[in-house]
């Protein structure tokens, strides 16, 4: 009897101490989406900065799905349709294609590298800094600045700024 009272206290101690000190390890590769509102905020171009709240506003509507590989490596593609205000008339003026590496960090801090292919004939890269400000159990919180860099359509090449913010899931 002493002998089962051993065994049995030691197998309760053992899943114990397996269940209190077992580290949560993500599975990968994993698969996450996200929706967000982008705010352009200024442009360079030709020397000169204009602003998206003068004449004409842009509002954009980036949505994507990311392939998380590992804790510091991910793939994303994101789309972005953009609707264009001016001379109160709004259109949806743009839609852009934004594939890019993520590179994941601590503290929720990822950088990513977007190649840009816009079907208003622009094209570019973008590099975007990204911070989950609030994380939950099956949504998190983020911010993001991107600044995009383009060229061709007959355009000169510019490079902008922009405010983002979303829901990852």
């Amino acid at each position: 009897m002493n002998m089962i009272k051993y065994i049995t206290t030691t197998l309760l101690l053992l899943l114990i101490l397996k269940v209190g000190f077992a580290q949560q390890t993500a599975i990968y590769p994993k698969v996450t989406g996200y929706f967000s509102i982008l705010q352009p905020l200024t442009t360079y171009k030709d020397g000169s900065f204009t602003s998206n709240f003068g004449n004409v506003y842009v509002i954009a509507f980036p949505f994507g799905v990311n392939l998380i590989k590992s804790d510091s490596f991910g793939i994303s593609f994101e789309v972005a349709p953009a609707i264009r205000t001016e001379k109160n008339i709004s259109k949806v003026n743009s839609v852009l294609f934004h594939p890019g590496a993520m590179f994941r960090f601590k503290h929720g801090f990822t950088f990513i590298g977007r190649m840009a292919f816009e079907t208003s004939g622009r094209f570019g890269v973008t590099p975007v800094f990204n911070q989950v400000i609030k994380k939950g159990k099956d949504a998190s919180l983020f911010v993001s600045v991107p600044f995009p860099v383009r060229f061709g359509n007959g355009l000169p090449a510019s490079i902008g700024t922009g405010l983002q913010l979303g829901v990852s899931f």
